[in-house]
């Protein structure tokens, strides 16, 4: 589950890290009363779970109350990588002395979290060379650990006990929240050497959501990913550009770790369970096809419980009713196999007899786009 900024900010603030005065608004009497709350100049940022909000001019400054309505309305019907805004936080400027990037993953090949950190806030932090990473325990950071990044990243003074402070903060959210993702970019370092979060990008697992029902209030689920609810299979809405489709959360996932590995990036990923007939994987089909940014659709079916000739007659039909026009890349193996196998050959579909391979082609596909 992906927080917006001043949900992630909220969390902040309950652990005690200093985050800057702000209100959010959803239109523009709202956005009125929170700019003679804040006084000027603030800042406006649209509220989205995507990343790339300051290149695409959905953060601006606003100087005078003439600025306040034309720039308001701007940013709330500015999409971002085909996402619209649920909201536009009103914040107050910073007195910024230096600027930190930091960030606690949750690093699932070691086990552990790690901290990544530099001293060139507001980067791309994959460019930097100036960068810390340092494995922490899921126990929490020690605070010498703290102090010692502090150091390799040129502190000095009272910014080190406040930096230590602000990072061992930080990693006890990460590790009671159970967040996969916890990252400021940028930290401010203010006049007076203490620190604030002037960005927050959270991620909670959502396996570790029955532990939090305080967390409950920010989930937000799409209007495809009600439509899928309905429809009676499970769809996540994600960034890339390739769809995942299979019949098994556990299924499905690895498809999308195998993906990643393969230097694909996944658009969404969908579920359609154990009972799905060839009506329900249409739909499915068709709730992908309303995902913009989707290049490629991909395949992994295990036939169990399910008949794999019914989702092939469903890829059919949506070919035949140009639901989809994006190429399918499948692996289909189990229960009708061959069956599914013959009455696909020679569509639109690109049928393969290892997922490898067909992650590969979709791979291919995507990235050539």
């Amino acid at each position: 589950m992906r927080l917006l900024e001043y949900q992630g900010k909220e969390l902040f603030d309950q652990y005690g890290i200093r985050i800057p005065r702000s209100y959010l608004a959803n239109n523009v009497n709202e956005a009125r009363q929170a700019a003679e709350k804040l006084g000027y100049p603030f800042v406006l940022k649209s509220q989205l779970t995507v990343g790339g909000r300051g290149k695409a001019g959905a953060i601006q400054k606003c100087k005078t109350p003439e600025e306040l309505e034309p720039k308001f309305n701007e940013l709330l019907h500015k999409e971002v990588k085909g996402e619209l805004p649920r909201g536009i936080l009103l914040e107050a400027m910073a007195d910024i002395k230096k600027e930190l990037y930091l960030s606690f993953f949750l690093n699932r090949s070691k086990r552990c979290y790690s901290l990544i950190s530099s001293a060139e806030g507001g980067v791309d932090i994959e460019t930097s060379g100036n960068k810390v990473v340092v494995d922490i325990p899921l126990d929490g950071l020690n605070p010498q650990t703290a102090e010692d990044v502090a150091g390799k990243l040129g502190l000095n003074g009272t910014t080190v006990p406040a930096f230590v402070d602000f990072t061992t903060k930080l990693s006890r959210l990460c590790m009671e929240k159970e967040a996969e993702l916890a990252e400021i970019n940028p930290v401010a370092i203010l006049g007076d050497g203490s620190m604030a979060a002037l960005d927050a990008k959270v991620i909670i697992d959502d396996n570790a959501l029955f532990r939090h029902p305080e967390l409950k209030k920010y989930e937000h689920v799409s209007e495809l990913e009600k439509q899928a609810e309905v429809s009676g299979f499970s769809l996540v809405e994600l960034e890339g550009n390739i769809a995942i489709i299979g019949n098994g959360a556990g299924l499905v996932m690895s498809t999308l770790d195998m993906v990643s590995d393969a230097g694909g990036k996944a658009g969404a990923f969908l579920d359609f369970g154990g009972r799905a007939t060839t009506e329900t994987i249409y739909e499915a089909l068709k709730v992908i096809s309303k995902i913009k940014h989707i290049d490629a659709i991909l395949v992994n079916l295990f036939g169990g419980i399910v008949r794999t000739s019914l989702v092939a007659q469903a890829i059919l039909d949506a070919y035949r009713d140009n639901v989809i026009t994006v190429p399918v890349f499948a692996r289909i193996s189990g229960a009708e196999s061959e069956k599914a196998r013959e009455m696909l050959n020679g569509s639109r579909a690109n049928l393969y007899n290892t997922v490898e391979e067909a992650i590969a082609a979709a791979v291919a596909q995507a990235n050539n786009k």
